[in-house]
C-alpha cells in the first residue's frame, strides 16, 4: 500500500469511527496523536520485552536516571514501560477498564513522547472516546491488518513480503499529507502556523542555491524561531541535503525550532520522531520566542520563518520588561555609536521583532556566514515613521548590507489570507556583485491557479514559477519584473522645519484682567502693576514687535526695581501674545558671530546674521510649533537636505530654517512606487462611443414604461 493509500486509510478513520463524537474541525485532536501513538507502538513492539527487563532491573538497583538505558534497549531515542502494546488493549471488553489500561499504557511513553501527548492534550480525549464507545473500536481500526505502519515488513506463511515496512521518510510523509489535509479543513486557521509547501520551497531555493556551489561536507545548523508544525524544517532539511548530494558533498543537518502553540508544536515533534529523528526532535522547543528565547546562545547557518503579521505582541513585551525597561541584546543593540538603538516595534505588531531575533542569531564567523528568508506583509516595508522600531529595523539591515532582495508573492497564495505577502532574503556574506545593492522582484503575475480554492488560497506556485522565480534571484536579472536599487535609494532624512514666531500684544481691558489674575497665581503682582502703568502711558497698541515690547515694559519698570526675567517673558508671551503673521519674529538668542562663518549656512539653520545698533550680531529666532512642519528628503536627492530646502521649502516659506537636532534617519521600500503601472485613461471617442451604446439601449424604455402604467 503506497504512503497516499495509507493517508487515506487514516483520514477515513476520522470519518468511520468520530463524525458522530466530535465536529469535523475537531477530528484532527484525537486522529493525529493517534497516528503517533500506533507509530511508536509498531516500532517498540520488537524490543518491548527487552525495555520491560531492563526497567525492572533498574528499579531493582535504584538507578534514578533511566532514560539513556531505556533508549539503548529499545534502540530508539523513546521507549515505553507500560506492560502493554496497543494490540493488549483491544481484548480489553469493558470501556473502563479499557480507559484505565489506555491511560496507562500512555503513562508509560518516555518524556519526550509525553511532552507531545501533553501538548496535543490527547488525555482530554480519552473521557470523550470512552462515553462515546468508541475507543475500542478507535484503536482497532489503527490495527488493522491490511495497513502496515511497522517499519518492518508483514510476511505470508511462506516468507513472501505481504506488506513491506514503512520507513521513516516515508512515515513522515504521510504525517504531513494529513496535517496539510487538516490544515485545509480547518483553512481559518491555516495561515497562523501553516505555510503552502510551493512558498516554503521558494524559501529553501532561495537560500540554499546562491551557495550551492560552496556548501562543503560538514554539519550545518538549520533554525525557525515560529515553527509552526515544522515544515519549512523539514523541506529545508530535505532541499540542502538534496543539493548538496549534487555537488558530491555530504552534510548534516541539524534543525532547530521553537514554537508557542501547543498543539502545533506537538505536531512538529511528532513529526520529527516518526522520522526516527529523535534527537533532532529535542531541537523543538516550546514557549514564546519573544520572550523566553531557548537558543539564546545559538549562531545559525540557515534561518527561514513565517513569523505571526499584525498580531500584537504585547505580552510578550511585558514579559521582558516593557518598552522602557526592554533590555535584551536581540532587541536594544549598538548601532551607528547609538548604543540604546532601539528594534522594538509597535506592540500591536511583532513581525519585526521576529526578524531581529533571526538576525541576532547570524553567523559571523563561518565563510558562508547565515543566509535568511523570512515571510512578511506589505507593512513591513514601510510602516513605522523615521526613529520607529520597525524603521530602526530597516535601517540596521541596510546600513549593514544584508538584504539581498525581496520577492512579491501573488495575493492569496496563503489559505487565510488575500493580503500582499513577500519574502525577504537576508544574508551577511553577500556575493560581491550584490553587496550595496538590493533587488526587488514582483513575482505577484507568476503562479498557477487551483481548480478549487483551499480557503482564500486560489492560485499556487508550480515548479516552473519556483524556477522563473530563482532564476531571476540568481541572475540579478533587471526586468519590468525585477529591479536593482542602491541601499541609499531607501534611506531619507525626516528634516524638522520651523518658521518664527510672531506675536502682537493688544493690552485691552480683557488682556489686562487676564495678566492681572495670572500673576495672582505666580505671586507677581509687580509685573501686573507695570504693564498696567505701559498701558496708561503708551496706550493699548497693538505692538506688533513682542521683543521691543518687552523692552519698554522692563524701562517703565526700572525704577520700581523690576527685572525682565525669562519667567516673566515667558507669562508675558503666553498671556498677552497673539498670532499676528505681519508681526515681527519673536528673539530666542542674540550672540557675536564665529570667526569665518557662513550666513547662508547659518540662515537655513536658523541663525540670521544681522546689524543690530551697529553692530555684527547673530539671532535666533522662537519657532513656533503651530507652524512647524516636517520634510522627508530622499538619501539620493540631489545637492541634500539644503539645496532640498532652498528649492521647495524657502520660495513658500522664506523665514523657514531646519532644526538639525531633530533630524533622523529612516528606511522604507515602496514596491508599488517601483512597480505600479497607471492604467492609460480612455480616450474621449471611447467614452462617446459607450454613452451613444447606453442610449440606443434605452431608446424607448421610458415609453414602455408609460404604455404599461396606463
Amino acid at each position: 500500500m503506497s504512503s497516499l493509500n495509507i493517508s487515506n486509510f487514516i483520514w477515513d478513520i476520522a470519518n468511520d469511527v468520530l463524525r458522530d463524537v466530535y465536529v469535523r474541525g475537531k477530528y484532527r485532536d484525537v486522529i493525529l496523536p493517534m497516528t503517533v501513538i500506533r507509530r511508536l507502538d509498531a516500532v517498540l513492539e520488537p524490543t518491548k520485552d527487552a525495555v520491560l527487563r531492563m526497567k525492572e532491573q533498574l528499579d531493582k538497583a535504584g538507578v534514578a536516571n533511566q532514560h539513556a538505558a531505556l533508549c539503548q534497549t529499545a534502540k530508539e531515542a523513546f521507549y515505553n514501560t507500560s506492560p502493554f502494546c496497543l494490540r493488549d488493549l483491544t481484548y480489553r471488553a469493558r470501556q473502563q477498564q479499557l480507559k484505565v489500561d489506555f491511560e496507562a499504557y500512555l503513562d508509560g511513553f518516555s518524556p519526550n513522547v509525553q511532552e507531545v501527548l501533553e501538548k496535543f492534550k490527547f488525555r482530554n480525549q480519552i473521557q470523550t472516546l470512552v462515553e462515546a464507545d468508541v475507543l475500542g473500536y478507535l484503536i482497532g481500526k489503527f490495527l488493522d491488518t491490511s495497513v502496515n505502519l511497522s517499519p518492518r515488513p508483514v510476511l505470508h506463511q511462506d516468507g513472501s513480503v505481504r506488506l513491506p515496512g514503512l520507513d521513516n521518510h516515508s512515515m513522515g510523509t504521510i504525517f504531513e499529507e494529513l496535517i496539510r489535509r487538516f490544515n485545509e479543513e480547518n483553512n481559518e486557521e491555516a495561515g497562523e502556523h501553516f505555510t503552502p509547501r510551493d512558498v516554503v520551497e521558494l524559501m529553501a531555493y532561495l537560500i540554499f542555491m546562491p551557495v550551492a556551489d560552496a556548501i562543503q561536507s560538514g554539519t550545518y545548523l538549520v533554525y525557525d524561531g515560529a515553527c509552526g508544525t515544522g515544515g519549512m524544517l523539514t523541506v529545508a532539511e530535505e532541499t540542502l541535503g538534496k543539493l548538496a548530494a549534487e555537488h558530491g558533498k555530504e552534510v548534516s543537518v541539524h534543525l532547530y525550532g521553537q514554537e508557542v502553540n501547543p498543539e502545533t508544536f506537538a505536531i512538529s515533534k511528532a513529526d520529527l520522531i516518526l522520522k526516527g529523528e529523535g534527537v533532532e526532535a529535542e531541537n523543538m522547543k516550546f514557549g514564546s520566542t519573544l520572550s523566553a528565547d531557548a537558543f539564546p546562545s545559538r549562531e545559525f547557518d540557515f534561518m527561514l520563518s513565517n513569523p505571526p503579521y499584525g498580531k500584537s505582541w504585547k505580552t510578550d513585551l511585558d514579559r521582558i520588561g516593557g518598552k522602557k525597561e526592554l533590555r535584551d541584546p536581540r532587541f536594544v543593540i549598538t548601532h551607528d555609536g547609538n548604543t540604546e538603538y532601539s528594534l522594538i516595534t509597535r506592540s500591536s505588531d511583532g513581525q519585526m521583532v521576529f526578524l531581529a531575533n533571526l538576525l541576532s542569531k547570524m553567523k559571523n564567523s563561518s565563510a558562508l556566514g547565515s543566509r535568511i528568508a523570512e515571510v512578511h506583509n506589505g507593512s513591513s516595508l514601510f510602516t513605522g515613521d523615521a526613529g520607529s522600531g520597525e524603521s530602526n529595523v530597516r535601517r540596521w539591515i541596510i546600513e549593514n548590507d544584508w538584504l539581498e532582495a525581496i520577492i512579491a508573492l501573488p495575493l492569496n497564495i496563503f489559505y487565510n489570507t488575500g493580503i500582499a505577502t513577500y519574502i525577504w532574503v537576508l544574508s551577511n556574506r553577500k556575493h560581491p556583485e550584490r553587496c550595496g545593492r538590493i533587488q526587488l522582484i514582483d513575482a505577484t503575475a507568476w503562479f498557477k491557479p487551483l481548480r478549487k480554492n483551499l480557503g482564500k488560497k486560489n492560485c499556487e506556485l508550480g515548479p516552473e514559477d519556483i524556477q522563473r522565480i530563482c532564476a531571476v534571484f540568481l541572475n540579478r536579472e533587471e526586468s519590468e519584473q525585477s529591479k536593482i536599487f542602491p541601499n541609499a535609494a531607501f534611506g531619507y532624512w525626516k528634516v524638522t522645519v520651523d518658521r518664527p514666531l510672531r506675536l502682537q500684544v493688544n493690552l485691552s481691558d480683557r488682556a489686562l484682567r487676564s495678566l492681572e489674575r495670572a500673576c495672582a497665581e505666580e505671586k507677581d503682582n509687580a509685573l501686573a502693576k507695570v504693564v498696567q502703568n505701559f498701558a496708561e502711558q503708551s496706550g493699548p497698541g497693538p505692538y506688533t514687535d513682542f521683543n521691543r515690547f518687552v523692552e519698554l515694559v522692563e524701562e517703565v519698570g526700572r525704577p520700581e526695581g523690576l527685572r525682565m526675567t525669562a519667567k516673566r517673558q515667558k507669562l508675558l508671551k503666553v498671556v498677552l501674545g497673539v498670532r499676528d503673521p505681519g508681526a515681527e519674529p519673536v528673539i530666542k538668542s542674540l550672540y557675536k558671530p564665529k570667526p569665518g562663518a557662513d550666513a547662508a549656512h547659518d540662515a537655513l539653520h536658523g541663525s540670521y546674521h544681522r546689524t543690530i545698533q551697529g553692530k555684527s550680531m547673530v539671532v535666533e529666532y522662537e519657532p513656533d510649533t503651530d507652524l512647524r512642519d516636517t520634510e522627508q528628503i530622499p538619501f539620493l536627492e540631489e545637492g541634500g537636505i539644503e539645496a532640498f530646502i532652498r528649492r521647495e521649502v524657502l520660495p513658500h516659506a522664506p523665514d523657514a530654517w531646519i532644526d538639525a537636532g531633530k533630524t533622523t534617519i529612516g528606511y522604507e521600500i515602496s514596491f508599488t512606487r517601483h512597480f505600479y503601472k497607471p492604467q492609460p485613461l480612455r480616450t474621449l471617442e471611447e467614452i462617446e462611443a459607450d454613452i451613444r451604446a447606453l442610449e440606443k439601449e434605452t431608446d424607448g424604455l421610458l415609453d414602455d414604461v408609460l404604455i404599461r402604467g396606463r
